[in-house]
């Protein structure tokens, strides 16, 4: 596969839907193995929504639900996945996924607590070559509308450990990002579903703003 062209037919895609002012779709991994893909059902619509409003995007207000598998995960520039438990990738699930990333998808991966053990054993079928390597707090994910000068905030507690982002960067580009030990998507959700106060909230979806916003620019 070519994936110079491919990568250029899939920005050009990107840019000519963004320039067009037309609505971008987000899109929701669901995943084999047992683990809740389905968690938070209401972290992606409230995102896309605080997105829409406080930085003028213009994303789809649904987002699409999508399987590694699916050839049509093509379309869609941002990926997101989260969960607390197992996640199976097949063979050709991997290769998928690989080649997505490799024409300029995105995938953002955020534990939900309990899925660590499990994806990074997952995501080296897809980059066998890479690491997950510890982004700094200098990285531009960080620094783009909203400052996070301290890396990702801390939404939920339950290790007593410190949030973290991981990255895995192919020939320099950012190709997925995973938050951990963060617990993004539950401050995304409605708020009666884990009272979390609105401070916690509004940082959660400033800092998926920031991911988001990272994406579209890079």
């Amino acid at each position: 596969m070519n994936y110079k062209l491919l990568f250029i037919s899939l920005f050009s895609l990107f840019s000519l839907t963004i320039s067009a002012q037309k609505p971008v779709k987000l899109a929701l991994l669901k995943y084999s193995g047992g683990g809740d893909w389905y968690a938070n059902p209401t972290s992606l619509p409230n995102l896309i929504a605080f997105c829409n409003d406080e930085l003028k995007m213009t994303l789809d207000d649904d987002y699409k639900t999508i399987e590694p598998i699916d050839r049509d995960i093509f379309n869609y520039p941002f990926v997101h996945m989260t969960g607390h438990g197992n996640v199976v990738f097949s063979a050709q699930e991997a290769t998928n996924l690989r080649n997505y990333l490799l024409a300029g998808g995105f995938l953002h991966i955020d534990d939900n607590y309990g899925m660590d053990p499990y994806i990074r054993g997952e995501m080296k079928k897809v980059f066998p070559e890479l690491e997950f390597e510890e982004l700094s707090f200098n990285h531009p994910i960080y620094h783009q509308k909203y400052k996070f000068p301290d890396g990702l905030p801390k939404i939920h507690e339950h290790d007593n450990k410190p949030p973290q982002g991981f990255g895995l960067t192919y020939e320099g580009r950012l190709v997925c990002f995973y938050t951990y030990e963060c617990d993004l998507g539950d401050g995304w959700e409605n708020a009666s579903v884990h009272n979390d106060s609105d401070e916690k909230r509004i940082e959660a979806l400033k800092m998926g703003a920031n991911i988001l916003q990272f994406v579209f620019s890079n």
